[in-house]
């Protein structure tokens, strides 16, 4: 059952605590491979080993950080002036308010990350922009994170919305119910809203797949899904072509494919 403002916390709290050097932590992880400088040795003693094993993982951040702006890119074109970055990472420009805005200079951006540092980096950059904030929540409290939106008035659910979920779902367990997140959402967002995911494949190579299994029972912890687990996500949504392909599918041809596989796709609420 998805969690809202009352209830359970999840059975394993995986939530980071960022002032705390000797824990790992995955938007930290991902600041390094980004080539950012937002990250702690333990972070960086992660992204060298997935990098040992697999040096593309690298390219591969960029090939999904393009896809997520690809999916900005498409949204704006097509309308959408509200855009909510679910599980938003630390801030690496351009971000989603940056490319929405070359479109549509009055779109309304909200970032959400559940990492309290992540937060401290948004509201710094964020300073100035109106119609951009950044909120705390935990994407694996959906209800929360909508009773934020709504009470501030930062979305009008009224008029669609394009909701990014950039390498987040892969972070959620099974126990902590992803499906039932996705629509959550899902059930707040008018005719027209979009739905951008991209996920860690269960077809990545083996030697990734055993590195990976280092981050256990830390707020890094993932698990990978195949394409088909990965397009029920979209249910309620039609799938816009290719459909949930590795991202760099997305981007243009010719592509290096990577050991590691991550899945992108994007879907339009009919």
């Amino acid at each position: 059952m998805v969690q809202g403002t009352e209830g359970p916390a999840p059975e394993h709290d995986r939530t980071p605590r960022p002032f705390t050097p000797e824990q790992l932590n995955s938007a930290r992880v991902y600041d390094y491979l980004l080539g950012g400088k937002d990250n702690l040795e333990i972070d960086r003693d992660m992204g060298d080993r997935m990098l040992s094993r697999a040096p593309e993982i690298k390219t591969l951040a960029w090939f999904t950080r393009s896809f997520m702006l690809k999916a900005v890119e498409m949204a704006a074109e097509a309308g959408i002036r509200q855009f909510l970055d679910l599980g938003s990472g630390i801030p690496n420009s351009p971000n989603v308010h940056e490319v929405a805005r070359e479109i549509e200079p009055s779109a309304r951006v909200v970032y959400v990350d559940y990492d309290p540092v992540v937060r401290a980096h948004c509201d710094a950059l964020l300073a100035k922009p109106r119609g951009v904030t950044a909120l705390l929540g935990d994407v694996r409290r959906p209800l929360d994170i909508l009773d934020q939106l709504k009470s501030q008035r930062l979305m009008d659910f009224g008029e669609p919305v394009a909701v990014t979920l950039v390498s987040v779902l892969h972070y959620v367990m099974d126990d902590e119910h992803p499906a039932e997140i996705i629509a959550a959402f899902r059930d707040q967002l008018a005719p027209g809203s979009y739905l951008a995911i991209t996920h860690g494949s269960s077809d990545s190579a083996p030697e990734i797949l055993q590195v990976l299994a280092g981050t256990h029972d830390t707020s890094a912890q993932v698990s990978f899904r195949s394409a088909a687990q990965t397009e029920a996500f979209f249910a309620g949504f039609e799938l816009l072509e290719p459909g949930v392909v590795p991202v760099q599918q997305w981007l243009r041809p010719g592509l290096p494919e990577t050991r590691m596989v991550m899945l992108g796709g994007i879907g339009r609420k009919p």
